[in-house]
């Protein structure tokens, strides 16, 4: 831990520093998703490990890519330089749980579904920023997450047989449905902590901080049961890990070189390459409720992430002509 001597002004202008190219920022965006994409292919080929041991291999084994990448750009004594540590575990804490539901959900799910429901993420950001930030959500926005969430619906009906047949607990899909979006509301709340942290630490130090906070809350799940594991779930884990460290950098990176407004949309790529991964590797299918809820629930995020860029213009363009003080 450490002060930093440059202020928030510094900080900002360090994370924001890049070079404007749309099309490689949407370039390493897509090859984020793909991997993001192999990384959950491989925790769900593990099978059904414990979600917290899932949770550390993936925290782990990310951390030595992460580590490389930092020293190469020769910010790795100041990656671990905070004024903040009480945020960091608050985030580490919201964002570990989240992974947790969210790995159980892997495990129960097929792949196409589970990560659609992932995508009631942004939605739930939206919501969460008015009730807990209090900030002013116009009409467009609210009704684009009411869409969102009836896609988020339609998804989910099918499974939720936890409600409707009686079968409760026992389901597993059923249960996996309600991980899964948990997982989406605890992102939502890290997602949050993390727009607070940017104001005064580096990404540099937000995705260091997390991958070894995380790492150690998921120890505290052994107590819980970890099993034993073959050699070939070992390799997957350590991989899925691994591959998560390398897909972070590229996001990051994506969102150093164009607009998140740009960038952002393309994760939606991440359920075209679901559907193909889901059916040659696990035979999945997508139902016709996938289908179609996922369409509603993505056309939902890209109206909010289209709104929030149209919005950013209107406030620096209010910024700019405003009289200086």
């Amino acid at each position: 831990m450490g002060s930093n001597k440059g202020g928030p002004a510094k900080v900002k202008h360090q994370v924001s520093h890049g070079v404007s190219s749309p099309l490689f920022g949407i370039s390493l965006k897509i090859v984020s998703v793909s991997i993001f994409v192999g990384m959950s292919t491989a925790i769900k080929a593990a099978g059904e490990v414990p979600a917290g041991q899932i949770v550390f291999f993936r925290s782990f084994f990310a951390i030595f890519p992460i580590l490389l990448f930092l020293a190469f750009r020769r910010e790795l004594r100041t990656a671990f330089v905070t004024k903040r540590p009480g945020g960091h575990i608050m985030r580490g804490l919201a964002g570990v749980t989240a992974m947790g539901f969210g790995f159980f959900a892997l495990t129960q799910l097929p792949l196409p579904e589970a990560i659609t429901l992932n995508y009631a993420q942004p939605l739930l950001v939206v919501v969460f920023s008015a009730l807990i930030l209090g900030e002013n959500v116009r009409m467009y926005r609210w009704t684009a997450v009411a869409i969102g969430l009836i896609g988020v619906v339609i998804v989910s009906w099918p499974k939720l047989t936890l409600f409707t047949s009686g079968a409760g607990m026992s389901d597993k899909a059923a249960m996996g449905v309600v991980a899964a979006l948990i997982a989406a509301g605890l992102s939502a709340i890290a997602m949050l902590l993390v727009r607070n942290l940017v104001h005064t630490e580096r990404t540099a130090t937000i995705v260091l901080w997390f991958s070894l906070s995380a790492s150690v809350m998921a120890l505290f799940s052994i107590p819980f049961g970890w099993q034993s594991l073959s050699w070939q779930q070992t390799v997957l884990l350590v991989t899925g890990g691994f591959a998560g460290g390398v897909a972070q950098l590229f996001m990051t990176e994506a969102y150093r070189h164009a607009e998140a407004s740009t960038v952002a949309p393309f994760e939606y790529t991440s359920l075209i390459l679901g559907i193909i991964v889901g059916y040659l590797v696990f035979g999945d299918l997508p139902t016709m409720h996938t289908l179609v809820g996922g369409a509603i629930v993505i056309g939902a995020g890209i109206f909010i992430i289209l709104r929030e860029r149209r919005l950013g213009i209107e406030r620096k363009a209010a910024k700019t002509a405003a009289p200086p003080q």
